[in-house]
């Protein structure tokens, strides 16, 4: 049965961190790993998160199944925390929630379902993207097509090629939108770029697909969902996967929920079942750990506050690195300009080295940075700020 199956390559991100891994130099640092990292080093479990376990651990009774929707506290509360506690659309009957497996599997479950309505469905991705959209959402059947999204030449969103191509997008298309903190740019849709894809949402008739994985990261928690929320009044039809492993750090605990908001309450309860069919036949049943957590988490006033503290925590750090790398970096012999790092969102970055000065700085520094030069910020820390920034400087002449 297998003896024609071929190999197939490493994912490039997960090779780099093979290769740090495999690295013996003490003074490495790895900037391609996607995950939240601490002034030490370390991937933390927040303390809001220690205790919520240590209160799941006296209140849970069973690890018995928690149905195909997953935890339906959990389910509302991260309604809630999208569109906020107040929004018009969490009273319309028009909007459905169910756990899923992290945000990929949120993803997932959102594309099989745009399929089941509408087989060969068009999905229009901005390019540059997170690496693994394209063949997530396509390995659905969904057909893949680009828009303009950053310009690598101004470290800046390209608006103007990007809204002259959603103009041209047809009806009943989708269109993949980050909520915050775009992963790999860090370049984030201002308040009005968000407001002319809705205009143009609602004048031809395609359908926003958010992805947001990192809601308080950015601005805050209310600030970063601005597009979501504006959307959500103004749409008829709107679908967003959304993620807790950053903003929880609940990575392994793979935690995320898909929504969907439909014209009407009668076809928003026909793609609710249509998404636990699909679920059903992926994966059945969602894991329960890291949602119950959420759940005691955001239901619980002084653990939310202790959350959302310890989130502030989180954006402050990445922003003060970012200050740091642009500052200390800035006036190079080369004249690059690193401005654009300090005033992005978010974890990632693209520094805009090019291939020689990425492998100098692998093989001569031990610093492993990805092929397109997307940098993880919060892999900075104080003990390596200086020894990268040097590293940089001594590439760049």
């Amino acid at each position: 049965m297998f003896e024609k199956l071929k190999p197939v390559g490493m994912d490039p991100i997960l090779g780099l961190m093979a290769a740090y891994r495999a690295d013996p130099r003490d003074n490495k640092i790895d900037l391609g790993v996607g995950v939240y990292q601490d002034d030490s080093g370390r991937t933390p479990v927040m303390a809001s998160v220690k205790r919520a376990e240590a209160k799941l651990m006296e209140l849970e009774t069973t690890k018995s199944y928690q149905g195909i929707a997953g935890d339906p506290d959990y389910n509302l509360r991260m309604m809630a925390l999208l569109f906020g506690a107040d929004h018009s659309i969490l009273e319309s009957g028009r909007i459905k929630t169910i756990q899923a497996p992290g945000g990929s599997g949120a993803l997932r479950v959102g594309a099989e379902v745009i399929q089941r309505a509408r087989p060969g469905t068009k999905l229009w991705v901005g390019l540059p993207t997170w690496p693994n959209h394209i063949p997530l959402l396509g390995g659905a059947g969904l057909e893949i097509a680009e828009y303009p999204y950053y310009d690598l030449d101004t470290h800046s969103i390209n608006e103007e090629a990007m809204l002259k191509t959603l103009a041209q997008v047809p009806a009943g298309d989708m269109v993949l939108l980050h909520g915050c903190c775009h992963n790999p740019t860090g370049a984030d849709l201002t308040h009005d770029h968000w407001d002319k894809i809705a205009d143009l949402a609602l004048e031809r008739g395609f359908i926003p697909f958010i992805d947001t994985a990192y809601q308080g990261l950015g601005d805050g928690l209310d600030e970063d969902a601005y597009g979501v929320r504006m959307m959500a009044e103004r749409l008829p039809e709107l679908v967003i996967a959304s993620s807790c492993s950053k903003n929880f750090g609940l990575y392994r605990e793979r935690t995320g929920s898909i929504t969907f908001i439909a014209e009407t309450t009668e076809q928003v309860e026909i793609v609710a079942s249509q998404a636990m069919s699909v679920a059903r036949q992926l994966y059945s049943m969602p894991p329960a750990h890291g949602a119950l957590l959420v759940s005691l988490i955001l239901g619980d006033e002084q653990l939310r506050a202790d959350w959302e503290t310890e989130l502030a925590e989180v954006r402050t750090r990445i922003q003060s690195m970012r200050a740091l790398l642009t500052d200390n970096i800035q006036n190079n012999s080369a004249g690059i300009d690193f401005s654009h790092v300090k005033q992005q969102k978010g974890m990632f970055s693209f520094l805009g080295l090019n291939t020689a000065q990425l492998d100098r700085l692998r093989e001569e520094f031990g610093i492993y940075i990805v092929s397109s030069s997307r940098v993880n910020l919060a892999g900075i820390n104080s003990n390596n700020i200086d020894y990268l920034c040097d590293s940089i400087l001594a590439v760049l002449k």
